[in-house]
């Protein structure tokens, strides 16, 4: 069943915000909503985040799991909301796309060291996975992501859009932004994305998501 259009009117007017905002950069394609900012996050708040992530990392794990053992193989870190340096980043980048505080999802921090990648995914939950209804059932399907680089990468590592021909370099403060649903609030599989493998060096991002209802709990 699709959500109520009323449900998803917020969502839907991020695109328009973000056009109107200085230093925002949309890229040119119909098929889907993705914007980049630089210089989002400062060189001190990205370290304090990489050091965060790198005392709390564990291995990434992904819903409907299939049994691919090499799908994801970066390591996590849920990044703890008490905390003034995360709760400051989760405010702007709520404030940045216009989005109520409590539809997002804890920030998470992700680290990737030489080898390691995700493959191609979308962020949405699979309608018909087995997993979907335990992780959609209070908040909803997954509607906004935020991901934003912490350092530059040596080599690799890069952000492939693989339906519309874009891939992203990391850079040390840059944020993207993409739309996860169709105006109709079905999942745009035009998101399809991937974090290609680091060659050398060590990656870090950050990624928030937004759901279409407050989080639970």
């Amino acid at each position: 069943m699709r959500p109520p259009v009323d449900r998803l009117s917020p969502f839907n007017a991020v695109s328009k915000r973000l056009a109107a905002a200085v230093g925002v950069q949309r890229v040119p394609t119909p098929k889907l909503e993705l914007f980049v900012i630089r210089g989002f996050l400062t060189e001190a708040e990205c370290a304090a985040l990489i050091e965060r992530i790198d005392a709390g990392r564990r291995p990434s794990t992904i819903a409907d799991d299939v049994g691919i053992a090499d799908f994801r193989t970066s390591e996590t870190c849920d990044l703890d909301r008490a905390d003034p340096v995360v709760a400051e980043v989760e405010r702007r980048i709520a404030d940045l796309l216009g989005l109520p505080a409590g539809h997002g999802e804890p920030l998470q921090g992700q680290r990737y060291a030489p080898g390691q990648e995700f493959k191609a995914h979308t962020d949405t939950f699979e309608p018909t996975g087995a997993d979907y209804y335990l992780h959609c059932a209070d908040s909803g399907q997954r509607t906004w992501t935020a991901m934003c680089y912490l350092n530059d990468v040596e080599e690799g590592g890069a952000t492939r859009f693989k339906t519309i021909g874009k891939t992203v370099q990391p850079e040390r403060g840059k944020l993207l932004a993409w739309n996860n649903l169709l105006p109709d609030g079905r999942p745009n599989a035009a998101t399809l994305h991937q974090g290609m493998k680091v060659r050398r060096g060590t990656k870090y991002v950050l990624t928030k998501w937004f759901r279409e209802l407050p989080i639970a709990g």
